[in-house]
């Protein structure tokens, strides 16, 4: 269960990104049901719904927000019944992040210009709630009082390849410090030099702005974007907002919030953070997230009997039986109508050989 907060800022708001296809875990996530809608956890309940429960936490339920693209639409409903309809922005395209975070702070600022919001993935999770919930209170105030883009900072436990960093500088000893630059996805080595360097952290895609400072940087680093989408302002917050941006919304740039806006501006700060975080981005990274049997093995299922498997993550959604003899370091995933098997240590080949799978139909 969740504790609601009773002392909330009325005008602070979370943004929950979920238009994503989640396509590293095929075949559990499609396009029709991405990874966001998924018990991908196996603990009855989706991503998405753990995410808003979160949340609640932190801000009332009518300043929840969920961006997703129109034909998520009903999913979100179904996930989240009691989020007032007004509150999911449906996307037309799929545009990535920048045009989402734009139309976002359109939307808002037509409700509160006063303002300050946070843009949260809907498919993280997080073990150490309490300290999300006072960083995410340290962002809030930091990002009204100083003008300011913050984004949360993970604190490496090891040197990972999988994701983005940033830096800031060795000798800032304050508790939200400037960001220098930001790193892409480094190979194992730079990972080495990041982590024993002890000022890079993760960039986990959750930033935080006041309503006036975003679209700011929209106009001075991706005006396009803002352009296109505030030719009629007016109809924010109104009934004629859906068919406005069903018209405006496919012709923005198509580019992340990272690019566009982040690595652009002057006025960007991390907060370094310990809050058990994954992304679970993978099958790799979610056979690391939970628990295992003594031969280290990851097992989501009812019906199956394994003899001499190891290192492995098997998944079945159906009532067949499975029998499975003489694996190591492999994903087993079996869902109706597709069969994922695959080594663990290739599984980033996983995206473009279902892509070509799908070209050969």
């Amino acid at each position: 269960m969740y504790t609601v907060i009773s002392n909330m800022n009325s005008n602070n708001y979370i943004a929950i990104m979920a238009g994503g296809i989640g396509s590293r875990f095929w075949p559990s996530s499609t396009i029709d049901n991405p990874k966001q809608f998924l018990d991908i956890l196996n603990i009855g309940k989706s991503l998405i719904r753990l995410t808003y429960e979160r949340c609640l936490l932190m801000v009332p339920n009518e300043n929840i927000l969920i961006i997703t693209n129109k034909r998520y639409k009903n999913l979100v409903v179904k996930h989240l019944p009691e989020l007032p309809l007004k509150n999911i922005l449906c996307e037309p395209s799929m545009n990535n992040t920048a045009p989402s975070v734009a139309y976002t702070a359109l939307h808002i600022g037509a409700r509160n210009s006063e303002a300050v919001f946070a843009v949260l993935p809907s498919d993280h999770m997080i073990l150490k709630e309490n300290a999300f919930v006072l960083a995410l209170e340290k962002a809030f105030t930091f990002a009204k009082e100083n003008n300011s883009i913050v984004t949360l900072g993970i604190s490496p436990t090891r040197p990972d390849t999988g994701y983005g960093y940033i830096e800031t500088k060795k000798e800032d000893k304050d508790e939200i410090k400037r960001v220098i630059s930001f790193r892409e996805k480094p190979d194992l080595k730079i990972a080495q030099q990041y982590l024993q360097a002890g000022n890079y952290h993760w960039n986990a895609g959750m930033f935080i702005w006041s309503l006036e400072t975003i679209l700011s940087s929209f106009m001075k680093n991706a005006p396009q974007i803002m352009e296109t989408l505030s030719q009629q302002v007016e109809k924010f917050g109104t009934d004629a907002e859906q068919s406005y941006i069903d018209e405006v919304y496919p012709e923005t740039d198509k580019i992340s919030v990272d690019y566009a806006i982040l690595e652009k501006a002057d006025n960007v700060y991390t907060l370094p953070v310990d809050i058990g975080w994954s992304d679970l981005g993978t099958w790799n990274s979610l056979h690391a997230y939970l628990d295992k049997d003594n031969r280290n093995n990851v097992i989501q299922s009812d019906n199956y009997y394994i003899e001499d498997v190891k290192d492995s993550i098997i998944r079945t959604s159906s009532e067949r039986e499975i029998v499975i003899k003489g694996l190591d370091g492999y994903i087993v995933i079996d869902e109706p109508g597709s069969l994922l098997i695959y080594p663990k240590s290739d599984e980033q080949e996983i995206k473009s050989v279902v892509k070509k799978l799908h070209e050969l139909k």
